[in-house]
C-alpha cells in the first residue's frame, strides 16, 4: 500500500527519509487561510482548526490517489491568541521580541486518510518556553537564519539554531517539527503499510 504524504514542508519530509520510511510526496493547495477565518468566526476550538487543516490537507489528495495519504499542520498560540506563519524577517523579528521570556503552544494535528476517508487522527500539544535572550543574540540568530524564519509558525527551526532560544520545552520533539512520526508510524504497521 502507498504512504503519501500530503505536505510540501521539507521538515516533515525529512523527518520520514530520516526513519527509513518509502513514502511519495503529493502536495494538493488549499485554502488554509479561508478555512481559519471560517473556524474563528464559528468559535471553533484551536485544536479543531489544527485538526481540519490536516484532514483537509490528507482529504484533497486522498480523493485522488490510493493509498495512505498522511495531513498534517501545526498552530502556534500564546496569550489565547492564534498566530500564522510571519511573512517576513521583520514580521519574524517582532514575532521573536513578543515570544521572549514567554510560554507559548504547538498544536499539531495529523489526519489519515483512505479512499477519501479519515480513517486515523492524532493531536499532540507541545509547551515550549523561551529564554530572555539579548537584542544581540536576536540579531545575529536573524541573521544566520534568515529567510527559513518565514517557513515556521513560530519563527523558528527548533532542530537546528532555534533551540538555543529556549530555556525549557515539554512534549515529543517530532511533534514540535509538525509531525508526530511515532504515532504515524505505529499506526502504518497495524494496517502493514510500514514493517512491524
Amino acid at each position: 500500500m502507498r504512504v503519501i504524504l500530503a505536505s510540501g514542508s521539507q521538515i516533515r519530509r525529512q523527518l520520514m527519509t530520516d526513519a527509513g520510511l518509502d513514502f511519495e510526496v503529493i502536495a494538493k493547495p488549499v485554502d488554509e487561510g479561508a478555512i481559519k477565518a471560517s473556524m474563528l468566526a464559528e468559535s471553533a476550538r484551536l485544536q479543531d482548526i489544527a485538526d481540519a487543516l490536516a484532514e483537509a490537507k490528507a482529504m484533497r489528495v486522498s480523493r485522488l490517489e490510493e493509498g495512505f495519504v498522511i495531513g498534517a499542520d501545526q498552530i502556534m498560540v500564546m496569550d489565547q491568541q492564534l498566530f500564522d506563519k510571519p511573512k517576513t524577517i521583520d514580521e519574524a523579528r517582532e514575532r521573536l521580541k513578543l515570544m521572549r521570556g514567554k510560554t507559548h503552544y504547538l498544536i499539531g494535528a495529523v489526519v489519515i486518510c483512505e479512499g477519501g476517508q479519515a480513517v486515523w487522527r492524532h493531536m499532540a500539544k507541545t509547551k515550549l518556553t523561551m529564554r530572555d535572550f539579548s537584542d544581540a543574540f536576536l540579531d545575529e540568530y536573524i541573521e544566520k537564519e534568515g529567510d527559513l524564519l518565514t517557513k515556521s509558525v513560530g519563527a523558528y527551526r527548533f532542530e537546528g539554531l532555534g533551540a538555543q532560544l529556549f530555556s525549557h520545552v515539554e512534549g515529543d520533539f517530532f511533534s514540535i517539527l509538525g509531525l508526530s512520526l511515532l504515532p504515524v508510524m505505529d499506526y502504518l504497521r497495524t494496517r502493514g503499510a510500514i514493517a512491524s
